[in-house]
């Protein structure tokens, strides 16, 4: 039997094992980049795959990074920090997709066809992922966690809507992704 707990540090310690989740941290901290946070599936699915005994990364498609700059909201200002980042994670060999959360509202309508509100802080694009249990990031300045649910529901497989953004149909889609790849994961 599984045990439905885990605590911050195991957590860390689970996203720290995957070796480019350890390295992208690193090299984020040294680049400053405001409010910068390693998060979504290099995260969350890093703790199934440790549940399930599969390899640490397997299933991570990309590294998401997000971060928050409005001083300058264009798009040349956030292809500055994209090239950054990849010039500096150039050597994983992995994907990392970087946005600026102080911009997402500019784009999104025109691309999913549906509003966005205007954020204050990375952890707002963090708060609006489908499935509660995913909202985790890990601040690349200081190395904390950003969990808003907790991190119960995740170790134990449990798939709820997110409250705070309450589309149903994205939300069954999206558990339904997660579950053919981890048919132990529970829609609740």
């Amino acid at each position: 039997m599984h045990k439905a707990s885990l605590s911050t540090a195991e957590f860390l310690a689970i996203a720290h094992q995957n070796p480019i989740n350890a390295e992208l941290l690193d090299l984020l901290r040294d680049l400053r980049i405001p409010q910068c946070h390693l998060t979504a599936g290099c995260l969350f699915q890093a703790v199934w795959n440790h549940r399930t005994g599969a390899p640490i990364d397997w299933g991570v498609n990309d590294y998401d990074v997000f971060y928050f700059d409005d001083s300058d909201l264009t798009e040349e200002a956030e292809d500055r920090v994209i090239k950054l980042v990849s010039k500096a994670a150039a050597d994983l060999g992995a994907k990392v997709e970087v946005r600026n959360q102080a911009r997402v509202h500019l784009w999104y309508e025109r691309r999913f066809n549906a509003p966005y509100p205007q954020l204050s802080h990375a952890r707002d694009g963090i708060d609006r992922y489908l499935v509660a249990c995913t909202r985790v990031g890990i601040d690349a300045a200081s190395g904390e966690l950003y969990a808003p649910d907790g991190l119960e529901d995740l170790a134990a497989g449990v798939l709820r809507l997110n409250p705070m953004y309450p589309d149903s149909r994205q939300f069954e889609a999206k558990a339904r992704s997660y579950q053919d790849r981890w048919p132990w994961l529970r829609i609740a």
